[in-house]
C-alpha cells in the first residue's frame, strides 16, 4: 500500500473535515458567483424582467402595482411635525407648562437636551386653519400652497423611527437599517425593475442649494452597496457639468469617443472571460449609459422650453439652478422621461434653536414647489402612477431646547412620532391617518414605522418586501430590514 493511502486511511474525523473544508469553500464561492454573476448579466446586459423594463429581475414586478415611479421630497434635519401638520388646539392650553414624566416615560433624549433641568412645552407660534374636504388642519402661515392640495394627499401622522441622531436615522429610513453600507430605496428599484429609458439613470438625486446650512449628506445615502454599483443613484448638480466628467475633453469627438468605448469594452469582455467578476459587466453598462448621456442630460437640463405658466406655478424660484424649486421641475422632467425613482434632498431643517424664523425660511423654499409638482403631475395626467412622499428622517419635541422665550425656542430630535404626507400612485386622496397624544409626543393609534412605510411603497410598485431579497453575509438582505415589517394598506386606495 502506498504510504499516502495508508495516511488517509488512519486520518481521523477531524483531519477528514480539515482537509474537506477548503473543497466546500471553494465549491459555495463558485455557487455564489454564479448567482451574482447572473444578477449583474440582467442588470447590465438588458434582460427584460417581468416589468418589461431593462435591467429588471426576471420576476418583478410581483403582482401589477398602482404606481411605476417614486419622487421623494426629503427634508434632511428633521422637520417639526407640531408646527407644521399634527396640531393640538389643546398645546395653547399647556404652552409654558413642563412636560409631565408619564408623558416622556424615560425616553432617550440626544445629547443636546438631556442635561436640562427643565422641559417646558411649546405651542406653535404660527396659526393654523383647516383645508380641504375634511378639514385638516395644516399651518396656514407656514404652508398656503401645500394646504391648497390637501385632498390629494395622505398625512401619515405616526411614523416612528428608533433613531435620535442624525445619521443612523437618514441612514435607517433610506436603507432600512442603521448599518452603514447596505443599498438605498433607490438603488433596489433600479436593481428589481429596472427602468423603461436606456438613455438615463434608473436613479436620480439632487441636493437643493440655498438652503440653510445642515447635516452633511453622504452619498452612501443613495450607493448600491452589495447589489452592482450600476444601481447606485446619480447626482445631478446644480453648476457646471450637470454629471462630472460626462462631457468629452477638448479634442475628443463623439466618434472618437465611440471608437475609445468599443476598444475597452472589448479589453473589459476579455477580462471578464478570464476571471468572471460581474462588476466588469457593470463597468461595462456604465460606460456605455455614460455615452447615452451625453445626448439625454442636456435635452432633460434644458428647463427653458418649460412654460412661463409651469415657472410661475412652481414659484419665483423656479429658474434658479439647483433650488427646490428648480429641482422639483426637473424631476417632473425625468418622471415623464420613465425615471423611476428620483429624490431631492432639502436641508436645514434641524431647528435646535431659533425654530420660528429657521422653519418660516424653510418653508417659504419648499411650500409652493412642492405644491406645483402635485398640480403639474395631476394636469399631466402622472399622478395616478406616480407617487410623491414629502417628509425627514423624524420630528422634533414638544419641549424647548434651550431658553424659551415669548418669541423664540427650539425644539430637539424626536422619533416616537412625525409627519410623512404622500401623494399619487394608489395611495388614498385626502385622508389623514395615525393619531398621537395632547402633546404629539406618543403614538395612541395606528403607527407606521419607517420599515412599515418603505413596504408599503414596494407594494404600490407591485413588490412584496418579504421576497425582494438578495443573499448578502448570511442574510436575506432586504430594503426592510430584518425585523417584521408590514403594508400599511389602510393608506392605500385600493389593498
Amino acid at each position: 500500500m502506498h504510504p499516502l493511502e495508508k495516511y488517509e486511511l488512519q486520518m481521523t474525523r477531524r483531519q477528514l473535515l480539515s482537509r474537506g473544508r477548503g473543497c466546500l469553500g471553494v465549491a459555495a464561492l463558485a455557487s455564489l458567483m454564479q448567482q451574482d454573476q447572473a444578477s449583474a448579466l440582467a442588470g447590465s446586459q438588458g434582460v427584460v424582467g417581468g416589468s418589461g423594463n431593462a435591467g429588471g429581475v426576471p420576476g418583478l414586478p410581483h403582482f401589477p402595482g398602482t404606481a411605476k415611479r417614486v419622487i421623494y421630497l426629503f427634508m434632511a434635519g428633521g422637520p417639526s411635525h407640531i408646527d407644521m401638520f399634527d396640531y393640538k388646539p389643546a398645546l395653547k392650553e399647556i404652552h409654558g407648562t413642563e412636560l409631565p414624566e408619564s408623558i416622556r416615560n424615560g425616553q432617550r433624549l440626544t445629547g443636546m437636551s438631556s442635561g436640562q433641568s427643565t422641559f417646558p412645552c411649546v405651542a406653535p407660534m404660527f396659526n393654523f386653519k383647516r383645508y380641504g374636504e375634511r378639514g385638516t388642519w395644516v399651518n396656514s402661515d407656514l404652508l398656503p400652497h401645500t394646504a391648497s392640495v390637501v385632498d390629494e394627499m395622505t398625512i401619515i401622522k405616526t411614523m416612528n423611527t428608533e433613531a435620535i441622531n442624525h445619521d443612523p436615522a437618514i441612514t435607517y429610513i433610506n436603507t432600512g437599517t442603521q448599518q452603514l453600507g447596505r443599498p438605498s430605496m433607490g438603488s433596489w428599484l433600479s436593481y428589481g425593475l429596472g427602468s423603461p429609458n436606456e438613455n438615463l439613470p434608473a436613479y436620480v438625486t439632487m441636493i437643493s442649494v440655498g438652503a440653510s446650512p445642515g447635516q452633511a449628506l453622504f452619498s452612501r445615502l443613495w450607493g448600491s452597496g452589495p447589489l452592482p454599483s450600476k444601481h447606485q443613484g446619480v447626482q445631478f448638480r446644480s453648476g457646471g457639468d450637470p454629471v462630472l466628467y460626462l462631457n468629452n475633453p477638448a479634442g475628443v469627438d463623439a466618434g472618437i469617443r465611440r471608437k475609445l468605448l468599443d476598444a475597452v469594452g472589448k479589453l473589459n469582455e476579455t477580462r471578464f472571460d478570464d476571471v468572471g467578476d460581474p462588476e466588469i459587466q457593470t463597468r461595462i453598462a456604465q460606460y456605455e449609459m455614460a455615452y447615452r448621456m451625453q445626448t439625454s442630460v442636456p435635452d432633460l437640463m434644458d428647463i427653458e422650453s418649460e412654460s412661463e405658466a409651469t415657472f410661475q406655478m412652481y414659484g419665483p424660484d423656479a429658474k434658479k439652478p439647483g433650488s427646490f424649486a428648480a429641482n422639483c421641475i426637473l424631476a417632473r422632467r425625468l418622471a415623464e422621461r420613465g425615471v423611476p425613482f428620483v429624490q431631492l434632498f432639502h436641508r436645514g431643517w434641524d431647528q435646535h434653536g431659533n425654530l420660528p424664523r429657521e422653519l418660516k425660511k424653510n418653508c417659504q423654499g419648499v411650500d409652493q414647489p412642492a405644491a406645483a409638482l402635485i398640480k403639474d403631475l395631476k394636469q399631466r395626467g402622472m399622478l395616478e402612477d406616480t407617487v410623491v412622499v414629502f417628509g425627514g428622517e423624524f420630528g422634533r419635541t414638544i419641549y424647548s431646547q434651550g431658553k424659551l422665550t415669548k418669541d423664540n425656542h427650539g425644539r430637539d430630535h424626536h422619533g416616537r412620532c412625525f409627519t410623512t404626507w404622500v401623494a399619487g400612485g394608489g395611495f388614498k386622496r385626502g385622508f389623514d391617518y395615525g393619531t398621537t397624544d395632547d402633546y404629539s409626543y406618543n403614538i395612541v393609534e395606528n403607527p407606521v414605522h419607517i420599515n412599515d412605510f418603505n413596504a408599503t411603497l414596494l407594494h404600490t410598485l407591485g413588490i412584496d418586501h418579504r421576497r425582494f431579497t438578495i443573499k448578502y453575509q448570511g442574510l436575506d438582505l432586504k430594503l426592510t430590514g430584518v425585523e417584521e415589517a408590514k403594508v400599511v394598506r389602510d393608506v392605500l386606495a385600493a389593498s
